[in-house]
């Protein structure tokens, strides 16, 4: 074989792994932007490495891709982006090959953006060793070559983030697809009629809501609202279209359903670009959290895939 066909097998066998790379990169980082560029560093990093001594390219790729990802999120200018309490990961659409395997609920779980919202309270070393492990079924012996550490630290640092994820996560389960869609619906009805009662009566008593204010203001700056009753004012107000706000996004948007992160959503969308999307995280029947996401940044890859997706009819078809 000669050296361009050599080459060419290479990076065949790079792009065989990829969508699993980039999956692991977006659990780890929470930003499918960042997810992408940390896999075309790995790219980078095989072509320059003798890739005749690697025994096991899967286990060689993967080891870089998540130092590569740690790198990351130990550096300074991480640290200032993703203060605790002032971060939001970005929202996938529904099918996207960056949301990897879903054939577990852990694996579900871990690509949720509670989960990944919470697993910014852990540590870089417990957030990989909880992704490893919960999501791509790794053994402790091989976390621990990943990551360069022991075996009982793998197991000690998985503990310790079991812990913390399952004191931050909110009860209930996984909703059935036709009781969470219902839920939104209802929602969705009661905010844009300025149905106040209706609206706390869909919420739990410890609801919160999160907003990144459509990305004006710093990008660290977030809108927070932690009573059912501020929640539903704010639904009132944020759904309610009027000719200012038409104005603002220069047009008449639609409102659609949609799955994002493995939960309900309704997607604001002007042609086939995407300019808003609400997520909601639901317990037990009703909703615990509503998130706003409005940066353009953040709505980049799931315009992508929405202008791709073929979406049921609008739940209002001018707003």
């Amino acid at each position: 074989m000669d050296g361009t066909a050599i080459d060419r097998f290479d990076i065949s066998r790079f792009e065989a792994g990829r969508t699993r790379l980039a999956s692991l990169a977006y659990r780890l980082l929470g930003s499918a932007t960042d997810a992408e560029d940390a896999v075309q560093d790995a790219f980078l990093r095989w072509q320059a490495a003798d890739r005749q001594r690697i025994e096991v390219p899967e286990a060689w790729l993967t080891k870089v891709v998540t130092n590569l990802c740690l790198d990351r999120l130990r550096s300074a200018q991480a640290r200032r982006e993703r203060a605790v309490g002032a971060w939001l990961p970005e929202p996938l659409l529904d099918g996207d090959p960056m949301l990897g395997p879903a054939d577990t609920f852990e694996q579900r779980e871990s690509v949720s953006l509670a989960v990944l919202t919470l697993m910014e309270r852990l540590s870089p070393l417990e957030r990989a060793v909880y992704l490893l492990r919960e999501a791509f079924s790794y053994r402790h012996s091989e976390i621990a070559e990943i990551l360069g550490i022991t075996e009982s630290a793998s197991q000690q640092h998985l503990h310790r983030a079991r812990r913390r994820i399952a004191a931050g996560r909110r009860g209930g389960g996984e909703a059935a697809p036709a009781s969470a869609r219902r839920i939104v619906e209802e929602f969705l009805a009661a905010a844009s009629s300025g149905r106040t009662e209706r609206l706390v009566a869909l919420l739990t008593d410890d609801a919160t809501a999160v907003s990144d204010a459509n990305g004006a203001g710093p990008a660290e700056t977030l809108v927070r609202y932690g009573t059912p009753q501020r929640i539903a004012a704010m639904a009132r107000a944020g759904f309610r279209p009027t000719p200012a706000k038409r104005r603002l996004v220069g047009g008449t948007p639609s409102v659609h359903y949609a799955v994002v992160n493995g939960a309900p959503a309704i997607l604001f969308t002007l042609g086939d670009q995407v300019i808003g999307a609400v997520t909601f995280d639901l317990a037990d029947g009703r909703i615990a959290t509503v998130r706003g996401i409005g940066t353009p940044a953040r709505l980049r890859r799931l315009t992508e895939a929405w202008r791709r997706h073929r979406p049921d009819p609008p739940l209002i078809a001018r707003w």
